[in-house]
C-alpha cells in the first residue's frame, strides 16, 4: 500500500512537471546554455566593431578635421588679445597671451614642427595670408603682420601646452579683427589643376594637382597630391626641410575661414631631398569652397603655391 501511494505520488509529479531532472540532462543543458551564451557575446563584439580573425592589426588614427580657429576659447585655452591691429602698414604690431582655465598665462609650450607658435593671418576674401612665428617675452606673444589693405581679418594661433594629453593634436584658437577703410576684396580663384609657386627671388617653379582641378568628398578622408616642377617641366626632387617637413598645407572654408594645418604623409625629413610629389591626407568638415596655401623650400627660397578647391 505504501508503495503503491508512493508510485502515484511520482507519477503525478511527473504528470506536473515537478519531477526531479536527470543529473546527466542537467549538465547537458547548462552546457548547451553556455555555448549560446558564448555565441551570443561573439556576435555582440563583432557588432560593436571588436577583433576578429580579420582585423588583427589597430586602425590607423583620424586625419584633423578641418574648421578650427573658429573660437577665442577652445579646449581649456583662451586668446586673450592685448594689441590689435587697427591700422594699415607693413609692420602693424600684434600682442596677444593664451590663458589657461584659471586665467593663468600659458608660459610653458613643446616645439611643434620647430617653433613653440604658429601664427596665421587671412583676409575675409583668403587674401593676405602670411605664417608667422611670434615671440614669447614674458607672458605675451609679439610680431608684426602686414596690413597693406583695409576689411575683415582673422588671425589664429597654434600651439602645443606642455603635457598636453594629446600631444600630437595642437591647440588652434582664433580672432576677427577689421580695418577700417576702403577695401579692394579680391574674387576666389576657380579650382585649377596647376599654379605657379611664388617666391620672392629665384627661378619659377609650378605645382600641379595630378587629378587636375578635381572635387573632393566631405567627411572623408581625402588623399591630396601636388607635383612640383621646373620652368621646363622636369621635376623638382630636391625639397628642403622647412619646419621640420618637407611642405605645410594650410586649407581654410572660404565662408567660416575654418583652418586645417597638414604636413605630408612622408613628412619626416631625411635629409635626402624631397618631392617631387607631396602627399596630404585631409578630411573636411563641411562643403564649399576652400583655398589651400601649400608652402615647401627649394634652393634656400620658401615659395607658396595658393589652389582652390571644391569640397562636394
Amino acid at each position: 500500500m505504501i508503495r503503491d501511494r508512493a508510485r502515484r505520488r511520482a507519477e503525478l509529479r511527473a504528470q506536473l512537471g515537478h519531477e526531479r531532472p536527470n543529473r546527466a540532462v542537467t549538465v547537458s543543458m547548462a552546457g548547451t546554455a553556455l555555448v549560446l551564451v558564448a555565441v551570443m557575446l561573439f556576435v555582440v563584439v563583432r557588432s560593436c566593431g571588436g577583433p576578429s580573425a580579420h582585423q588583427t592589426h589597430p586602425a590607423a588614427p583620424p586625419s584633423t578635421v578641418a574648421d578650427e580657429g573658429l573660437n577665442v576659447a577652445h579646449d581649456g585655452y583662451r586668446l586673450e588679445l592685448r594689441t590689435e591691429p587697427a591700422e594699415r602698414g607693413p609692420a602693424v604690431p600684434v600682442a596677444f597671451r593664451i590663458l589657461d582655465l584659471r586665467g593663468t598665462p600659458q608660459t610653458d609650450y613643446d616645439l611643434g614642427h620647430t617653433k613653440l607658435l604658429h601664427f596665421y593671418v587671412l583676409r575675409e576674401d583668403m587674401t593676405q595670408y602670411q605664417h608667422l612665428h611670434p615671440e614669447l617675452r614674458g607672458d605675451t606673444w609679439h610680431t608684426t603682420i602686414s596690413v597693406p589693405d583695409g576689411g575683415s581679418y582673422r588671425l589664429y594661433a597654434e600651439f602645443l601646452p606642455r603635457g598636453r594629453s594629446n600631444p600630437t593634436h595642437p591647440v588652434v584658437l582664433g580672432a576677427p579683427f577689421i580695418i577700417p577703410g576702403d577695401t579692394a576684396l579680391v574674387p576666389l580663384p576657380a579650382p585649377a589643376g596647376s599654379v605657379p609657386a611664388v617666391a620672392s627671388t629665384g627661378a619659377g617653379l609650378t605645382v600641379t594637382r595630378p587629378e587636375g582641378a578635381t572635387s573632393v568628398a566631405v567627411g572623408k578622408v581625402n588623399e591630396l597630391r601636388f607635383r612640383v616642377t621646373d620652368a621646363a617641366g622636369a621635376p623638382v626632387d630636391r625639397l628642403e626641410s622647412y619646419l621640420g617637413a618637407y611642405a605645410h598645407l594650410s586649407a581654410f572654408n572660404s565662408l567660416s575661414m575654418g583652418l586645417l594645418h597638414q604636413h605630408p604623409l612622408d613628412a619626416a625629413y631625411s635629409g635626402l631631398g624631397g618631392g617631387p610629389e607631396l602627399r596630404f591626407a585631409a578630411q573636411f568638415a563641411h562643403r564649399g569652397e576652400h583655398r589651400l596655401f601649400l608652402e615647401f623650400s627649394v634652393d634656400g627660397q620658401v615659395r607658396r603655391a595658393d589652389f582652390t578647391v571644391f569640397v562636394t
